[in-house]
């Protein structure tokens, strides 16, 4: 049986509209963009007090940067807008946020219609004023692929707080897409968090609350993944060679139907790690995964 993933939320649920301080000087407002892939909504963190950095404007859609703008109105000018990744739930929003404020962007990289104004990688950081933290506080860019391999999550170091995009989402587990996501780097990329030193105290997701136990949240996650991944690696040795359609009934037999068609590229994903794993090979030349599609029929490896 493959482990669910537990409920860690704490502190209020996101709200379209509402605005609610998260930690000091951290409010959280959420999107109108409920969905299957999006949960409540994405969530948009404004950061400090006087000078505000902006994580995750999200899709591009006026009433959202209005509500932004309005809330920063009582806080402070929004000097930075910070993009997790560039997905269409998180990163479009980023250019009429910029217009409207003056603020500078900043990303990973350009991709999927993304230009930040700045490039930011590993450890690149900003301070913005937040007098009930001694002043300021320090926001750090982990670079955390394997939902993207854009991905970055926002560290607040004063408060061991994290805005995780989709690396980590309350109460489900991300899709990984390939060719851009990699199930091995998601893996790593969250044994990151779980060892980061100092501790990670609290999550802040790009969907849904707040979490902490930082360290079992992680563990469940991992468990999770780990438990689909046996279960089509067991698929297809039983099997021989199977297609992803093939298979998805088969090892997502504990989704919905409305859940099937995302399930696809996870278990591709799935598919791709075995091949680096040794595990598996495409069945028409018995390679490992260069040059494979969604439609490729794999093989499990002799």
């Amino acid at each position: 049986m493959i482990p669910a993933v537990p409920d860690f939320g704490i502190g209020p649920a996101p709200v379209s509209g509402r605005a609610d301080e998260v930690a000091p000087g951290v409010v959280r407002l959420t999107a109108p963009n409920p969905g299957l892939m999006t949960g409540p909504g994405t969530n948009t963190y404004l950061l400090g007090r006087g000078e505000l950095a902006v994580v995750d404007p999200g899709p591009s859609d006026e009433a959202h940067t209005a509500a932004i703008v309005d809330t920063a109105a009582a806080l402070g000018a929004i000097r930075t807008v910070l993009v997790t990744h560039t997905h269409p739930d998180h990163a479009p929003g980023a250019a009429a946020l910029a217009a409207a404020t003056g603020a500078r962007v900043v990303g990973y990289g350009p991709a999927e219609g993304f230009a930040p104004d700045e490039c930011a990688g590993e450890g690149w950081s900003l301070t913005v004023p937040l007098p009930t933290a001694g002043g300021a506080l320090t926001v750090r860019a982990l670079h955390t692929p394997g939902h993207a391999s854009d991905h970055l999550c926002w560290l607040l170091e004063e408060h061991a707080l994290l805005c995780t995009g989709d690396h980590v989402m309350h109460g489900s587990t991300v899709v990984i897409r390939p060719p851009d996501g990699d199930l091995h780097q998601y893996l790593a990329s969250l044994a990151r968090l779980r060892g980061a030193d100092p501790p990670i105290a609290t999550l802040a997701p790009g969907h849904g609350r707040l979490m902490e136990r930082v360290p079992e949240v992680v563990d469940a996650l991992v468990a999770h993944r780990l438990g689909r991944h046996e279960r089509i690696a067991s698929a297809l040795a039983q099997r021989g060679d199977a297609t992803v359609d093939e298979l998805l009934p088969e090892v997502y037999g504990d989704v919905t139907e409305r859940q099937l068609p995302v399930a696809r590229f996870s278990l591709w994903a799935h598919l791709r790690a075995l091949a680096q794993e040794g595990k598996a090979v495409l069945a028409d030349d018995g390679t490992p995964a260069a040059g494979d599609t969604l439609e490729s029929r794999w093989a499990a490896a002799a």
